[in-house]
């Protein structure tokens, strides 16, 4: 059922979801998957891998829950044949808790007391037949020893009785939600006396709109409002009636039609109508309030989850400078701006701080202090934070850069979010272990203009800061989020096995932090790998994480220059054949286009390897080590536009952007 389920909603065949199902069971990855198993899954992309893989997580615990309520319905012997069809049919979380919330074991409840003292048959009778006279009937049911003193008690028990009933009907609560769902408002409004202190919510003081169709980050503001104290927020069930005191919602008729009761002035028709309006107000109302709030909720962080994840990927995935000498500037006005230089591998090559800004207004000879240091590490790039004083940073070094006009080097703005996470880590403290907390900022900030994926894995996700109200949204699922972003980004890239830090290798597929740890201290100890069959050696690295990681673990100049490619080991067999029909060696196969092209993929397929991995390992053998990335290029600002004031409409600018939301996009134009 789950396996046709998905392949219903991804619109692929059933045999596809089976075999990744089974795949991501045997403990194989998104990546490794979509990369390395392309006959297996026929050709599932890690998009479709990772809805999938959330798929199946979502229906197998609706799948354990649905055990579960059956398992306690029928201990109660009141499983029948028909409630038990509707809990197998029921295919989402919500529809599987309404069948299950009458027989829910709870605590005594109003409803459960009338019933021990003896009022449910009163409750029956009154629904069953409303001509009856609701006092005259109760009288019969006034007990001393049951704890009913009058009528008014005994009706009230009774009340409470229908009213649970009702609001326990699945059916009911199904069509109320479709209607809420269609009709229904959200409506904030300011805390009395709070007007100053919530300015910043000035926005949603008197708000009202549809809740189907809340944008995230108004849905996400208003949450927070009430969170804060700042904004009381509602549901509207009946928009544009909200105000009248004699308005009867709508639901209230819904509930009425749905157990045919109707209003024709029989005596207990008053009083079945005052159950109705209870069960509405009292009951139904507020459950359905918090349900339909948690999930605009649910939604809105997904989507700012999504978005979060979206910018990150963009981030990670920005064009690397390479290999080219750089100097980080990591902007401050009274503490003065940190400088470091990198050189082409990243390794720190020089340090100082200058105070170009107030108080000391050292302006010309912070000038001089950098000209000095392009010139003698031949700096290429200059890549500036954007943090507190980045402005005047900025007009710094372009004046030096204009004043030493024989100076190749490029000013780039980056962002430098996370870089004052990064420097207090324990893992900038072992990267760089004699350089003060204050200039490792600085480091990052020129390292991640060389490579942002591999110098961005090092900083908590959360702390790059590329999102929408990130701290409002769940955590765990945030973080689960971009770990999947980052983990897919590093393995599109690949990692070059005898360079990268831990933080980067952990998030190679198939490793973890204690595998990624082994490695290295494995490096450490004999030296570089000189190809990859000596990860085997490396302690608790099993078979299965070889499997996993292999083909994305790069040796560049090592015994075998496969081991440079994204070709896994386990199809060098394939390459041999091609070698051996070519007569052409390795090295020689290696770019050359010409011959590749010629070769015809299906005189290499075997029964392990198919068309399409044939296809990529052609494609890998002609251009080997293919870097996905754009290539690095500047944004040129506008000479002249420094203010708001200085632009003009009409006017088209380059920029870089910074951060993207749901309501629009934050790009910086100089």
């Amino acid at each position: 059922m789950i396996i046709n389920t998905i392949a219903n909603e991804l619109a692929v065949k059933p045999a596809q979801v089976e075999a990744a199902v089974k795949l991501l069971d045997e403990g194989s990855t998104v990546p490794f998957i979509a990369r390395y198993r392309k006959e297996v899954t026929q050709g599932l992309d890690d998009t479709q891998l990772r809805n999938l893989e959330q798929r199946l997580g979502y229906l197998r615990e609706l799948e354990d829950r649905r055990q579960v309520i059956l398992k306690s319905i029928s201990e109660q012997e009141k499983l029948t044949p028909e409630l038990q069809q509707q809990i197998l049919a029921a295919d989402n979380k919500t529809t599987l808790e309404d069948l299950y919330l009458p027989y829910k074991p709870r605590r005594r409840t109003k409803g459960q007391i009338a019933i021990e003292a003896g009022l449910e048959p009163l409750a029956d009778a009154l629904f069953a037949d409303p001509t009856l006279t609701p006092e005259t009937v109760a009288a019969e049911y006034i007990s001393a020893e049951n704890g009913v003193a009058d009528t008014k008690a005994a009706l009230e028990g009774a009340r409470y009785i229908l009213m649970e009933r009702f609001a326990e009907d699945a059916g009911l609560l199904a069509k109320i939600r479709r209607y809420l769902n269609e009709n229904a408002h959200i409506r904030s409004r300011v805390v009395e006396g709070q007007e100053k202190a919530a300015v910043k919510y000035s926005d949603y003081f008197d708000h009202s709109e549809k809740l189907a169709s809340v944008p995230s980050h108004r849905a996400l503001a208003m949450f927070r409002g009430r969170n804060e104290n700042m904004l009381h927020i509602q549901m509207v069930a009946d928009p544009g009636q909200e105000d009248s005191p004699a308005h009867a919602s709508y639901c209230e008729q819904i509930i009425a039609e749905h157990f045919e009761l109707r209003n024709q002035g029989r005596p207990a028709d008053a009083w079945l109508a005052q159950v109705v309006t209870w069960t509405w107000k009292i009951k139904i109302g507020l459950h359905m309030e918090t349900e339909l709030f948690g999930q605009l909720r649910e939604k809105a962080e997904e989507e700012a989850i999504n978005v979060f994840a979206k910018n990150l990927n963009d981030l990670l995935m920005a064009a690397p400078a390479g290999a080219k000498v750089t100097m980080g500037l990591d902007p401050g006005l009274r503490t003065g701006v940190k400088v470091a230089i990198v050189d082409k591998t990243g390794k720190v090559v020089g340090t100082t701080t200058i105070f170009p800004h107030a108080p000391q207004n050292q302006w010309d000879k912070s000038q001089r202090t950098l000209a000095n240091l392009c010139k003698q590490h031949k700096v290429e790039l200059i890549s500036i934070g954007n943090g507190t004083g980045s402005r005047e940073t900025d007009k710094l070094v372009g004046e030096m850069l204009k004043a030493n006009s024989e100076l190749q080097a490029q000013k780039i703005m980056v962002s430098e979010a996370g870089a004052s996470v990064y420097s207090a880590s324990e893992l900038a403290s072992k990267e760089l272990p004699g350089l003060d907390v204050s200039l490792r900022g600085a480091v990052s900030i020129a390292r991640r203009l060389q490579d942002p994926l591999a110098e961005l894995v090092k900083i908590e996700p959360k702390a790059i800061g590329v999102g929408q109200y990130q701290h409002d949204v769940s955590q765990s699922l945030l973080g689960k989020s971009l770990d999947q972003v980052i983990e897919d980004c590093v393995n599109a890239v690949g990692v070059d096995l005898n360079t990268a830090s831990p933080a980067l290798l952990s998030y190679v597929s198939g490793l973890n932090k204690t595998l990624a740890h082994n490695i290295v201290s494995y490096r450490d100890t004999h030296g570089a790998f000189a190809r990859r069959q000596d990860l085997k050696s490396v302690e608790r690295l099993g078979p299965k994480a070889f499997e996993q990681a292999a083909g994305f673990l790069r040796i560049v100049n090592g015994t075998n220059p496969l081991d440079s490619s994204a070709v896994h080991p386990e199809a060098y067999p394939v390459i041999d054949s091609i070698v051996s029909r070519t007569d052409v060696a390795v090295n020689d196969l290696i770019g050359n286009t010409d011959l590749l092209r010629k070769l015809n993929p299906e005189d290499f397929v075997s029964d392990n390897f198919g068309i399409p991995t044939v296809k990529d390992i052609l494609k890998e053998l002609d251009k080997p080590g293919r870097d996905p990335r754009p290539e690095f290029k500047t944004a040129a600002f506008k000479e002249g536009v420094e203010t708001m004031a200085d632009l003009k409409p009409g006017m088209i600018l380059e920029g870089v952007v910074s951060n993207v939301a749901n309501f629009g996009a934050f790009v910086d134009v100089g």
